[in-house]
């Protein structure tokens, strides 16, 4: 496979920070930054890639509230991500970081906003944009079909799936998105959580009890 995942927990929630490299290219783009800059710097090097871009499926805080600090790191990366229905959550984040205890941090705004149908690319490996809507309203989902990866954020878990009980959730919609937009890509993808283990759509279709 052309495509290496690096996984790297962040924050006091453990989320699934990933490090996407394109094996041909040595480049790569980091989805999902939540906090804990110097651990995902240190990993970059350690892989002794070159970042391209920052990725963001959703705007909790954490998944995206390191975003302008490693875009900084880097050398003034671009951040692209999420839809334009996750500004909600995005101008939320100094009050998100006071309600869950995290450092504070700033209101911010993409260098690009995606749509359901978009591409995004990291060296020669190319990811669809899938708009999926439930835990969050602009929640994306980004979807490497040749390599059968999946960066899924908080949409789907391994034998479970995301909260709706925040602000704008909407459970009917998760379901909709997870068993009309995600299921039919194929049983065989496998997909980085934004929380715990890995897992493939195939094995949630048949045995996670909310969505099988």
């Amino acid at each position: 496979m052309a495509l290496k995942v690096i996984l790297v927990p962040v924050t006091p929630f453990e989320q699934n920070c990933s490090i996407l490299i394109c094996d041909q290219t040595q480049r790569a783009v980091v989805t999902d930054p939540g906090g804990d800059i110097e651990r995902i710097v240190q990993a970059i090097q350690n892989a002794a890639v070159q970042v391209e871009a920052i990725w963001l499926t959703h705007g909790h805080i954490d998944h995206c509230a390191g975003a302008i600090a490693l875009a900084k790191a880097l050398g003034g990366l671009k951040i692209i991500g999420p839809h334009i229905d996750e500004k909600f959550w995005l101008d939320q984040l100094p009050m998100q970081s006071q309600r869950f205890g995290f450092p504070h941090s700033d209101a911010f705004e993409p260098d690009q906003w995606l749509n359901d149908g978009d591409q995004v690319q990291v060296g020669h490996e190319v990811f669809q944009v899938i708009h999926c809507p439930g835990h969050t309203p602009g929640h994306v989902v980004f979807v490497n079909l040749s390599a059968k990866v999946a960066i899924v954020g908080d949409v789907l878990f391994a034998g479970s799936i995301g909260r709706t009980d925040f602000p704008r959730g909407n459970h009917a919609d998760l379901i909709r998105s997870i068993q009309e937009k995600l299921f039919p890509l194929g049983d065989d993808i496998a997909f980085v959580p934004g929380h715990g283990p890995t897992s493939t759509f195939g094995y949630e279709r048949h045995n996670n009890p909310y969505v099988s």
